[in-house]
């Protein structure tokens, strides 16, 4: 920053340990009429965009803490922190096109995987979760189109752009109607294509995600699985519900009453679930700790359980 040695010390007093931010977000203060921050490529909804604070001349009581806290304030919106990457599927079976796509996306902070047909695409999407879909439609084999059509069958609400030269309002209404979000006819700016990415990404609800990430534990929603780091953990139907309810409420204290009525759907049962919410929490505990150092699932005596990442209650 471009200040004087007292104000350098007023600015790292807001900074980790280290004296450093997040590496994705980078700021500028300068003297002038303004102060602009600027964050950088690795944002969730990919948003290059800039923040002007309108210089106050009591800098040393305003300016330095608005500072931070309007960075907090941009990396913290709409429940998904945008600090965290967008994992996009990009199913493109011309090489060079792949390519240029992949590596603008990956200079933007993306995590691109690639396919090259319809069939591998539809593979990785019945495997893993995305946030966003890059789709052809004139694939070999299986098309975008019939791709598109199967996944929103399924109930798949991942948002999809479809590229293709068709540019005939016919061809246009089909590939909406079969379930695309937007349309982009090839050839097509790749500044344009950042823009409607960013666009529907916007749309998306990033507080109820797909794919939930605690500690080590990846949560995938929409294929349900499990893994704990690489491990992949077998569950049964019911103790995939009662993690994915832990999983929402990671970090707080869930009774036995909000587990009967949210996992089981049986608040006014008769006979009180607690043996066999307890059972099923053990066979859950047992699959996701056992051989583990650091445990995610506990007991709050007396009130109910908790599923913490940092292995200590909160």
């Amino acid at each position: 920053a471009n200040v004087d040695e007292t104000e350098k010390e007023k600015i790292k007093e807001h900074l980790p340990h280290d004296g450093n931010l997040s590496p994705p977000l980078a700021f500028s203060i300068c003297f002038g009429s303004s102060i602009r921050i600027q964050y950088c490529s690795n944002l969730s909804l990919a948003r290059r965009s800039r923040c002007i604070l309108i210089q106050d001349k009591d800098y040393t009581c305003f300016r330095v803490p608005e500072v931070f806290f309007r960075i907090a304030s941009l990396a913290q919106r709409g429940g998904k922190s945008y600090l965290e990457s967008v994992k996009v599927l990009l199913i493109e079976d011309d090489p060079k096109t792949v390519r240029a796509l992949a590596k603008g996306l990956r200079g933007e902070g993306f995590e691109p995987v690639t396919a090259k047909t319809g069939e591998e695409g539809f593979f990785l999407l019945s495997r893993e979760s995305f946030d966003f879909v890059i789709l052809d439609w004139m694939l070999p084999g299986r098309d975008g189109i019939e791709v598109l059509r199967t996944l929103r069958a399924r109930g798949a609400k991942t948002p999809v752009l479809l590229l293709t030269a068709r540019d005939a309002v016919d061809d246009r209404v089909l590939g909406l109607n079969a379930g695309a979000d937007d349309y982009l006819v090839k050839p097509f700016a790749f500044a344009e294509l950042l823009a409607r990415i960013r666009s529907l990404l916007r749309r998306v609800d990033f507080a109820n995600p797909l794919r939930q990430q605690i500690g080590d534990l990846t949560l995938d929603l929409q294929t349900r699985r499990v893994l704990r780091g690489s491990r992949e953990i077998g569950l049964t139907p019911r103790e995939f519900d009662l993690l994915a309810f832990l999983g929402h409420h990671h970090d707080e204290t869930v009774t036995r009453q909000m587990i009967a009525r949210e996992v089981w759907r049986e608040p006014n049962r008769a006979t009180p679930l607690d043996n066999v919410i307890d059972v099923h929490l053990a066979h859950l505990r047992r699959k996701l700790d056992d051989g583990e150092d650091v445990k995610l699932i506990h007991t709050v005596r007396g009130v109910g359980f908790v599923l913490c990442a940092q292995g200590v209650l909160p």
